[in-house]
């Protein structure tokens, strides 16, 4: 019986491991490491304060684009990959800010607000972007659940 267990789940890992090896898995994608100081100037050229607020970051004298300004970084209970960053910057529509009303940062058809800088933003200012983006996430552990009487 642990035998055909052990096989089981082998078996299971092995199929759910191959479930990225399709041309749209990001496996393998790697970008070189940026420059957090770029990255801030990067933020700071494209007027992102315009849209969002991150907390080290002064937005006074920055005109605002929407009714709320979408918060980046702070405490999170799932961690900021570079992946999750670069795709929202890329693809912003792919996941809306949460916590916000729909209205507020897409338009009618769903898409997000913001604007597409795909065609402007070089790779390198991209990954110093990122590279500034991601220390402002911390992650914050889900609280242990204790169980009584399962031990």
């Amino acid at each position: 019986m642990k035998v055909l267990l052990s096989l089981l789940l082998l078996l299971s890992g092995l199929l759910v491991s191959g479930c990225d090896t399709g041309p749209q898995s990001p496996r393998g994608f790697s970008l070189p490491t940026g420059d957090k100081e770029r990255g801030k100037n990067v933020f700071l050229s494209y007027n992102c304060l315009a849209c969002h607020h991150i907390e080290s970051v002064d937005d006074q004298g920055t005109a605002k684009e929407l009714e709320v300004s979408v918060k980046l970084g702070g405490t999170t209970h799932r961690v900021k990959t570079y992946a999750d960053l670069v795709t929202s910057i890329i693809n912003p529509s792919h996941r809306l800010a949460k916590n916000y009303d729909p209205g507020q940062v897409a338009d009618e058809a769903g898409k997000s607000k913001m604007r597409n800088y795909n065609d402007v933003m070089t790779v390198t200012e991209l990954i110093d972007l990122v590279a500034f983006l991601q220390p402002h996430y911390e992650l914050k552990e889900y609280p242990q659940t204790t169980y009584y009487g399962y031990y």
